[in-house]
């Protein structure tokens, strides 16, 4: 593992990087959590496509020239809870677990959503090694619950990490 860099995403080839972690990602953290079918369908194109619609707020985790995770913020999407961003997204390869990447782009992306009074993030509620890396970083679940339909019903929590009171 060479210096890991923490940088906005702004050439093609690491817009192609994000895709690949994106894609390959949901394939390692969600398999026996996600619908197998619904993973199969979630290629590498439909990954790259997303990734062009959505470049912006995008950070890039590199090792040497390459993407090995990333972390979307913003805003909190659906303007229910005021002076409030989101960790849209926080994924890294499987090979990086545990080296502390994940919390470097946590970070990352927590100092970039500093004029917010607190951070939102939603989890897979099945997903317990994310919900314990979040709580980590003083995420705590609020309560609020949704399903999505990713090919069946699967249900993810809401986080939040109260930066100012």
């Amino acid at each position: 593992m060479s210096k890991i860099t923490i940088k906005p995403m702004e050439t093609a080839a690491e817009t192609e990087g994000k895709a690949y972690v994106h894609w390959k990602s949901w394939q390692e953290a969600y398999a026996g959590i996600v619908d197998p079918a619904y993973l199969s369908a979630l290629t590498l194109e439909k990954c790259l496509t997303i990734a062009r619609r959505f470049p912006d707020r995008i950070l890039a985790a590199k090792d040497g020239d390459r993407v090995v995770g990333f972390a979307g913020y913003g805003p909190y999407r659906d303007g229910t809870l005021p002076d409030t961003g989101e960790i849209i997204a926080l994924y890294i390869l499987k090979e990086y677990y545990g080296a502390g990447l994940g919390r470097r782009l946590m970070d990352a992306a927590l100092e970039k959503l500093e004029g917010y009074g607190r951070a939102a993030l939603w989890v897979l509620e099945d997903n317990k090694r994310a919900i314990r890396f979040y709580e980590k970083c003083g995420f705590r679940a609020d309560g609020t619950r949704q399903i999505l339909k990713l090919g069946t019903e699967i249900a993810e929590i809401r986080m939040i990490l109260e930066r100012r009171k």
